[in-house]
């Protein structure tokens, strides 16, 4: 089989460990710098060039696309897609899944466990967004923001009003979110491959910082989770239409609730936390779901031929 990996760098551990993964198993993968590619839209010929070739031959795509890049990132995928070429995850659930306001939207839609959250634009009435939010202490979140960045705590009425207020003043969208308290600095991270939960950890934010964030200098561990939690992983992945993904949850007292799904979750935390082989259950996913020799030709990259003068 030929896989295309799209991504941006080719050295990252998840990187290296799916093209690991994938040649262990005899595929033949080729690393895809999605910023790098035109996108021919010709009727009846769609194509993808790249680095002065075209990409023809392959049977499926994984997508690894940044959040700050998704717009052309998704365009491109969509072009595999067009194209005839399996994509682990299809451009609309990423698309989808990275709008956070979005993402709750359908989560809340299909009755997944979700904390009290408020959308607002206009933040002039802090008073009134806290109120509905159930009162300080909130989590404040910059809708665009990612790997625990633009995610603040506001401890006090006071404190968050001020926060609120504050990214109000750089004209932003944002979410005011219900803080969980008894989650205790601790969240869940589910790893979904098809229709399982293939792996989980326990993820603590470092002292002092309420996110959990590995990025942000938390610490994770393997953990066992309920039969609630991996219903809730599951149903929260369908619900975004991704095949894989990491979804995030807390323990409330209410239940497990979902703070996030990624659709292109690290694998480094999750492999070291466990000791489970994420890349290799990916592509065997990968394997099962994709066509092998369907778009044709095998050839993967093929130089343009110059034509007679």
């Amino acid at each position: 089989m030929k896989i295309a990996l799209l991504c941006r760098n080719a050295g990252l551990y998840s990187h290296k460990r799916i093209i690991e993964a994938a040649e262990k198993r005899g595929h033949d993968i080729d690393v895809i710098d999605h910023l790098r590619c035109y996108i021919d839209i010709a009727p009846h010929n769609p194509e993808i060039h790249y680095n002065g070739a075209t990409l023809t031959g392959y049977d499926a795509v994984i997508p690894r696309i940044g959040a700050s890049v998704t717009f052309f990132g998704t365009a491109v995928l969509r072009q595999f897609e067009v194209m005839g070429v399996y994509p682990l995850n299809e451009s609309v659930a990423i698309a989808r899944s990275r709008d956070k306001l979005r993402s709750m939207q359908l989560l809340s839609r299909q009755d997944v466990g979700l904390p009290v959250t408020v959308f607002a634009h206009r933040t002039s009435n802090a008073e009134e967004l806290l109120e509905i939010a159930g009162g300080a202490p909130v989590v404040i979140k910059l809708l665009e923001g990612t790997q625990g960045i633009g995610v603040v705590l506001g401890e006090t009425p006071k404190a968050a009003e001020s926060i609120i207020q504050a990214f109000g003043g750089v004209n932003t969208n944002i979410l005011v979110q219900q803080f969980v308290k008894e989650a205790n600095g601790e969240d869940i991270r589910c790893l979904v491959v098809g229709d399982k939960v293939v792996a989980a950890m326990m993820r603590k934010g470092k002292e002092g910082d309420f996110r959990s964030n590995l990025h942000r200098g938390g610490s994770a561990e393997s953990i066992k989770i309920t039969p609630k939690e991996r219903a809730t992983a599951l149903q929260a992945a369908k619900a975004m239409g991704l095949n894989v993904c990491g979804v995030d949850m807390l323990r409330s007292n209410a239940g497990p609730v979902v703070m996030e799904v990624n659709s292109s979750p690290g694998l480094e935390g999750v492999e070291k936390a466990t000791g489970i082989d994420v890349a290799g259950k990916i592509i065997e996913f990968v394997e099962k779901n994709a066509k092998p020799g369907k778009t044709g030709t095998k050839s993967g990259i093929t130089r343009k031929r110059k034509s007679a003068s």
